[in-house]
């Protein structure tokens, strides 16, 4: 039996650059941390001799070409294990939140497959292996933030050329420069979650000759590498600041990243005392992030009560197997 863990993220600025759309013609770059919230896979050789997937669904099958789960296909097509094993996941959050956790599952998978045959695959590499199977094979129309997100782990600043490499630079503050933007953070569940792929891929599309879309991203970028510069020089003071202007930007991007459900409580937690935010992942549903003071989210949780809260704190480690035997 082999038990692979893999980190969801939060990311913070950025997000939309990462996808071709915008990065195959100038960087883009998302400035975002893994959390301690994980993806779990179980794997060992099954009973009989078919392969027996357990997620969501339940599959029985012999054959990998007719297994229905796209990610888990590709994967095992990928990695040469294909025949006579039994794989059950749990995730500690529903799918479609913001988390990023489609894109943790396939990291994780990879690396307990690769795991299974004895061979040691870098994180760079299971990250670079899941963007190609996610965006080359099965052509989702995301970005690449959240598997080198998930695989790294961290809060890093991480870059996307227009070769299609990507560039992970760790971002060099204090810890406790970081533990103060942990404690700072108040995150409820907005108790619906959303497709990221049909916002991303209206995203995509707005941005095929769109310079005025293009314009907006290419702002969230500045703010990213802003705020890379200010947490390097541990300096939070416009963290969320900066998280309301990127959050505001980002809302022009596409027609279902917010609503008027998302709008109002977004301007009852400001006037609650936090001093921006944003919607996790794509938008839509899923958690909303405030960025508040201590001594005023008392009131931030209190205005709304409504909402469950959601606790979190980074992590370091990324991808890693907990279990082989």
């Amino acid at each position: 039996m082999i038990i692979s863990k893999t980190p969801l993220r939060i990311s913070f600025f950025g997000g939309g650059t990462d996808i071709p759309a915008f990065s195959d013609k100038e960087f883009g770059c998302v400035l975002s941390t893994s959390i301690d919230k994980y993806i779990y896979l179980v794997m060992h050789k099954a009973f009989g001799e078919n392969n027996v997937l357990a997620y969501s669904k339940r599959e029985d099958v012999k054959d990998v070409e007719d297994i229905k789960h796209t990610r888990i296909r590709e994967i095992m097509k990928k990695t040469g294990v294909t025949s006579q094993i039994e794989i059950h996941s749990l995730a500690e959050v529903p799918a479609g939140t913001g988390l990023g956790s489609s894109s943790s599952f396939s990291v994780g998978l990879l690396n307990l497959l690769y795991n299974s045959k004895g061979e040691y695959v870098s994180k760079d590499v299971l990250a670079r292996e899941a963007c190609e199977i996610e965006i080359g094979v099965l052509k989702e129309p995301i970005g690449k933030q959240d598997q080198y997100a998930a695989a790294m782990g961290g809060v890093n600043f991480i870059k996307f050329n227009p070769d299609g490499s990507v560039e992970v630079e760790p971002i060099r503050a204090r810890e406790d420069t970081l533990k103060k933007i942990n404690d700072r953070l108040v995150i409820f569940y907005l108790d619906k979650t959303r497709d990221a792929s049909e916002i991303l891929h209206e995203q995509g599309s707005n941005l095929q000759g769109d310079n005025e879309k293009r314009g907006i991203l290419g702002e969230m970028k500045k703010i990213t590498i802003q705020m890379k510069d200010d947490l390097n020089n541990d300096n939070i003071e416009n963290f969320g600041k900066m998280l309301h202007q990127s959050w505001i930007l980002k809302k022009k991007l596409a027609s279902r990243i917010s609503d008027s459900e998302i709008d109002s409580i977004y301007e009852r937690g400001l006037k609650a005392g936090a001093t921006g935010g944003k919607v996790l992942g794509a938008g839509g549903g899923g958690f909303i992030l405030f960025y508040c003071e201590p001594d005023k989210q008392d009131l931030l949780k209190e205005e709304l009560k409504e909402l469950r809260k959601f606790d979190v704190q980074f992590e370091k480690e990324g991808t890693k197997i907990i279990y082989s035997q």
